[in-house]
Parts: C-alpha cells; sequence; structure tokens
C-alpha cells in the first residue's frame, strides 16, 4: 500500500531527528542523554524518544548504546587497551552496564570477545570488517 505524500511539517520533524541522530553519531563518546538531545531541536524528551523510535525502531539511548558497542568492538580487536578503559573511552561511565549491552547486542562479554577476535579480522578491508562486524540489536527477533 502507497504511502500518503510527507508533508512540510513531516519532513520538518524527520529533519530534527536526523540531526538528533547525526549527533549521537559524533558525539557518541560525550555525555549525551534524552533532555539534551530533545533541547537542542525544540521537542520535549518524551516526544523526541516517540519519534525517534517510529522513525529508526529504537530509543536515541538504544542507538546511542548500539553506536558505542559498535566503537567499543573496534577498540577491542586492536588489543591495546584494556576492556576498562574501552568502557570509559566509548563514553560509558559504568563497567557493569556497559558489559550488560555489550553482551546483549554482541552475545559474549567484552572480555570474551576480546579473546576471540584478537586478530580474526587482519587482512579484511575496512568495509567489510565493519559489516561483519556490526552488532545486531535484538538478535532473536531476526533469527
Amino acid at each position: 500500500m502507497p504511502r500518503p505524500p510527507a508533508t512540510g511539517a513531516h519532513l520538518h520533524e524527520l529533519a530534527r531527528l536526523r540531526r538528533v541522530r547525526d549527533r549521537i553519531d559524533r558525539e557518541y563518546a560525550q555525555p549525551l542523554n534524552a533532555e539534551a538531545l530533545a533541547h537542542d531541536v525544540n521537542m520535549s524528551a518524551g516526544h523526541l524518544s516517540r519519534q525517534f523510535r517510529l522513525a529508526y525502531g529504537e530509543s536515541p539511548y538504544s542507538y546511542l548504546m548500539t553506536r558505542r558497542i559498535e566503537r567499543a568492538m573496534a577498540l577491542l580487536r586492536r588489543g591495546d587497551l584494556s576492556v576498562t578503559d574501552v568502557c570509559f573511552e566509548v563514553g560509558c561511565a559504568s563497567l557493569g552496564t556497559f558489559s550488560t549491552r555489550f553482551t546483549e547486542l554482541v552475545g559474549m562479554s567484552p572480555s570474551a570477545y576480546r579473546l576471540q577476535v584478537a586478530g580474526g579480522t587482519a587482512g579484511l578491508p575496512a568495509c567489510v570488517e565493519k559489516q561483519v562486524t556490526r552488532p545486531i540489536r535484538n538478535k532473536t527477533d531476526q533469527e
């Protein structure tokens, strides 16, 4: 069934949501919260969260954590930082929360991931490495 044409207001809202997503992509290692993200695009935190979920399929917090875990995976593959250092490098303030989210997205703890992938992607082009190592949110939904 074809979608109705987008209105100017709807396109404006999508542009604001894209700005939020782009900011998360750029500043994932900074302390970000829904209130600050919403304030920057003149929305309430609740409205931003609802609209972001409708547009991208996950909350701003989930999207932020996915970006952080993606970066953490790359740092762990490098092998020169401890799990704790990686946790703080990607902007997580709690090692426990970081480990829990990492395990949810990747299917193993950060320490286990680091041991398993040490040198495992050596020689792969960066674009291929990024694709094969990207965490998949809600793996059980896609199996």
